[in-house]
């Protein structure tokens, strides 16, 4: 087991009010741990030396909640393509070095706390899209809607957005456009999605300008900073089902 001793270049800020600025810790890491069991440790010797430990949002720590969102030397969720901060472990990091930790920054993503930042705008533009109208009967069976393939595949694609907002820190313009295109799309692919599907294009395009993010200028950053690689041409779909639900025209 390789140990490796670390300065850990934190951001702190007590509340959304203050001002915060980065303090910079030693930790003695070793290459099996995760990015949050390194944050862990740096927190125990906080404790222990009675000093404010490190707030920093975490649930599952296997790659699902999508509540591990820090920005890692510059990149969301580090340096490795394809994985959550907790998926990411510390022999992607060299002894000696610097690690620069820091919240999101989006003006959608106000700071609480540390390394906390507040998304429950995504949650409101979830919210705007409401419901999908079904039979509250009894349950039917699985295969009673038959979906040609590509299409269930595309939808699935979509549904694995985890919502960490990576997407929104990676663009220049903090644009939730990839975000939102997902959430449309995994619903707008399917038969059950489309009764509402132009009222809810609609809603969560409107709520998502309404919270603030940037417009997309397609230079693709969130899809390469995607924990869950979701794809830009949810954009292109979205944008067809908007262009759809506003002046009419052919199924997209």
């Amino acid at each position: 087991m390789t140990n490796m001793n670390l300065k850990i270049k934190v951001w702190r800020q007590k509340n959304s009010k203050s001002t915060g600025a980065f303090e910079t810790y030693p930790v003695l890491a070793n290459e099996h741990m995760s990015f949050l069991e390194m944050l862990d440790v740096l927190n125990e010797g906080l404790v222990h030396d009675k000093k404010d430990p490190v707030t920093f949002e975490h649930d599952c720590r296997e790659g699902i909640c999508g509540t591990c969102s820090l920005v890692i030397n510059g990149q969301p969720h580090g340096p490795k393509s394809g994985t959550t901060t907790c998926q990411l472990h510390m022999r992607h990091f060299h002894d000696g070095q610097t690690i620069v930790v820091e919240p999101y920054r989006a003006n959608a993503f106000p700071v609480l706390k540390d390394l906390v930042v507040d998304r429950s705008s995504f949650d409101r533009i979830i919210q705007s899209g409401g419901y999908i109208s079904v039979n509250a009967g009894q349950a039917p069976d699985g295969n009673a809607i038959p979906i040609e393939k590509g299409r269930a595949g595309r939808a699935f694609e979509a549904a694995a957005c985890i919502g960490c907002g990576a997407c929104v820190a990676a663009c220049p313009n903090g644009s939730a456009m990839l975000f939102t295109s997902a959430k449309i799309s995994h619903l707008g692919h399917l038969p059950q999605g489309e009764v509402e599907a132009e009222r809810r294009t609609k809603a969560m395009v409107a709520q998502m300008d309404k919270e603030g993010f940037g417009m997309c200028s397609n230079i693709g950053a969130c899809e390469a900073e995607c924990p869950k690689e979701i794809s830009l041409e949810n954009i292109a779909f979205m944008n067809r089902a908007y262009f759809k639900a506003v002046f009419g025209g052919e199924e997209v």
